[in-house]
This record gives structure tokens, C-alpha cells and sequence, in this order.
């Protein structure tokens, strides 16, 4: 499996050593303040030999295998095959975005067992991490965003930030603030780190083995057409699209929340995430678990799947923020892009959201 420092997995022994010596690993964390800087000198003159070759290697041959599958699509019409590998990319980027991201590495809203279990499996299925190492990264991005202490960096670029960062090993910063992230919330619950202990050997099923031989039960396609769209392209499209969230939505777009901070908001990046390129209210506003101002389905799928869930009973204490506290941020610390929500927006004289204050003050003639 991959190392810890270098990219997307963990191996799994020393994964091991973190779940039985977590405590342990938190409290010795090291104090040697000059000899982080040494490390850290030593790794930006020696980064052409930190390049992860086994990374390089395998996500190569997943992006080949990726175009044998858009092959298959173009020119021998296998639209049945992209059909059902997009239902089932689909189901578990929930298992990302509204498990991985808003529920652990968050808190922003709780789940009930059923809904519980049902995440841990569509998240093992997106094969990025377990969710203790995605949470532990996802905090760490927060807690210190856009430094040589942020797993993905943007100041570094836009291919470092995108994909980049899985290729290199972890800037010694990384690491070394990883291990003050408070993942005690993780570390007690029993079934999150069964997922982190045994992830090794369920991620292949849940990822792979059962895609693609699901879709060639179901087509009787060639098992090679079913791993070209089933798995590698169905796999490199999900990861992509998750990168887009690092990369463009800290380059691209306006931030009218917060101008003093690198996330953007990236209308174009919400669609292709389920709702999660509202960036820029996002790191303002990170336990908010619609991820977004936005009340509507339109940009935010994600919050749609977490309200339906909320409608049975199996999320609840869904955490937002109220509409005074974001008028104050916004006007504090905004670019001046912010608008209203449509909500908000009124249709005249005896329109109800017309504020009070708007008619005591208006002038009226005759």
C-alpha cells in the first residue's frame, strides 16, 4: 500500500501503530522547534527526490485505463456501462461529501446507525483514505489553510493543490501539525476505526470488486469494459472532482464572505461536487451542514440527501448559521460580492420580506 507521507493511502501497518498509539503519539509530539526548520529546509532542496514513484505509477495507469473507458463510451456506445457507474459514483460521493466531510470532519450535523453504517461503506467505496485520515487531513486543511502546513497547499500551485500533493511526500509541517489535531472524537468510535484498521482489505471490495462485477451481472459486458468504466473511470472522474474543491475553489472566484482568506465561492465547481465549491462560506462558516448560504437544491445535492435523511429520522441536529450572524461577517470582513438569498428578494409595496424600516423611511407623495 502506499506510505502515509507520500499520498492518497496510508500503509496499513503503521496505520495500525496511529489507531493503538494515538494518545501516545499526541503527547510526545516533538517541541524541537529548530529541528522542524532543518527538515523543512532540507525537504524544499531535495524535493525532486521526495517525488512518490509507486503514486505516479499507479495513478498513471488509472488514468490510461480511464480513457479505454471514455473509448468504450465514444465509439462503442457503451452508455448502459456509464450509466450505471454514474449511479453508483454518485451514491458514494455522499459517502464524501456528506459523510467524510460535513458529518466527521465537521460535526456539522449527527446520524442515526443505519445512516451511520450506510456512510462508512459509500465512503470506503470513494477510495480516498479512511475516514480517520480523511477527517484528520480535512481539519488540518482548515486549521491551516493555504500554509506549508495544509496537505494541499494552493500557494503552491494549481496542479500541486489539484493532484500534485499525492505525488510528493508531506511537507515536514504536515506532519508535524497533524499531530495536534484533536481526533479523539474518531478515535472512540468503535466502527470508524474498524473502517480505519481494515481498510486495506475493504476498500478493493467496496471500490472496486463489487462495481465492477455488479455492472457485468447486470450487462454481461466484457469484464475488461466493465473495470474500464465501472472502476478506473468511475474512480478517476469521483477524485477529480473531490481535487476541484482544493484546486480551482481556492483560485477561482469571489469571496464575499471572507477577502482576507484564499477558498473562493465556484458556482461551477458546486455542480460538479454536490454543493461543495461554496468555498469561501465554507472555511467561514466550516459546521454549517449545508456547506453553503444557499437554502436550495440547485448547487448543494449533498444538503438535499441530508434533509431527506432528516425527513425519516436518521440525521438529525443539523447545524446552520443564522441569517444576522452571516450579515455581520459579511459586512466585517466581505469582498462586496455577497448577495441576498432569494428568499430575501421582494415583489413590491405589501411583499411581507419588505423590512420595516424601508416604509418608515419612504416617501410618499400625494
Amino acid at each position: 500500500m502506499f506510505n502515509p507521507q507520500y499520498g492518497l493511502l496510508e500503509t496499513q501497518i503503521k496505520e495500525n501503530k496511529i489507531y493503538k498509539n494515538i494518545k501516545s503519539q499526541v503527547s510526545t509530539e516533538s517541541s524541537d522547534v529548530s529541528g522542524t526548520q532543518q527538515k523543512c529546509e532540507s525537504f524544499s532542496k531535495n524535493s525532486s527526490a521526495d517525488i512518490v514513484w509507486t503514486n505516479v505509477i499507479v495513478f498513471a495507469v488509472l488514468h490510461l485505463s480511464a480513457l479505454h473507458g471514455i473509448y468504450l463510451i465514444v465509439f462503442e456506445k457503451k452508455f448502459l456501462l456509464l450509466t450505471l457507474a454514474f449511479i453508483y459514483c454518485l451514491s458514494h460521493a455522499q459517502g464524501i461529501t456528506a459523510g467524510a466531510h460535513r458529518l466527521w470532519s465537521h460535526r456539522s450535523f449527527k446520524v442515526k446507525l443505519p445512516l451511520k453504517i450506510l456512510l462508512v461503506f459509500l465512503q470506503t467505496a470513494s477510495f480516498q483514505n479512511s475516514i480517520f485520515v480523511w477527517a484528520r487531513d480535512h481539519r488540518l486543511h482548515h486549521k491551516y489553510t493555504d500554509t506549508d502546513a495544509d496537505p494541499h497547499n494552493a500557494k503552491r500551485g494549481f496542479f500541486f493543490s489539484h493532484m500534485g500533493w499525492l505525488f510528493v511526500r508531506k511537507h515536514p509541517e504536515v506532519i508535524k501539525k497533524g499531530r495536534s489535531i484533536d481526533m479523539s472524537d474518531i478515535t472512540s468510535d468503535p466502527l470508524l476505526m474498524f473502517q480505519h484498521r481494515y481498510y486495506q482489505y475493504l476498500m478493493p471490495i467496496c471500490a472496486f470488486i463489487l462495481p465492477v462485477f455488479t455492472i457485468q451481472y447486470l450487462t454481461g459486458e466484457e469484464l475488461s469494459h466493465c473495470w474500464a468504466i465501472g472502476g478506473s473511470l468511475r474512480y478517476i472522474y469521483s477524485v477529480h472532482m473531490t481535487w476541484l474543491v482544493n484546486s480551482a475553489a481556492h483560485i477561482f472566484g469571489t469571496k464575499p464572505y471572507d477577502r482576507n482568506i484564499g477558498p473562493v465561492e465556484n458556482v461551477i465547481v458546486s455542480h460538479l461536487t454536490c454543493g461543495e465549491g461554496f468555498h469561501n462560506y465554507h472555511h467561514v462558516f466550516p459546521w454549517d451542514y449545508k456547506a453553503a448560504e444557499l437554502g436550495n437544491y440547485t448547487f448543494n445535492f449533498t444538503l438535499f440527501i441530508i434533509n431527506c435523511f432528516a425527513k425519516i429520522g436518521w440525521a438529525y441536529e443539523l447545524k446552520t448559521v443564522s441569517e444576522k450572524l452571516i450579515r455581520q461577517r459579511v459586512q466585517r470582513t466581505g469582498d462586496g460580492n455577497w448577495k441576498q438569498n432569494q428568499a430575501e428578494l421582494i415583489w413590491g409595496w405589501q411583499d411581507k420580506n419588505l423590512p420595516s424600516d424601508h416604509k418608515s423611511l419612504a416617501d410618499i407623495y400625494k
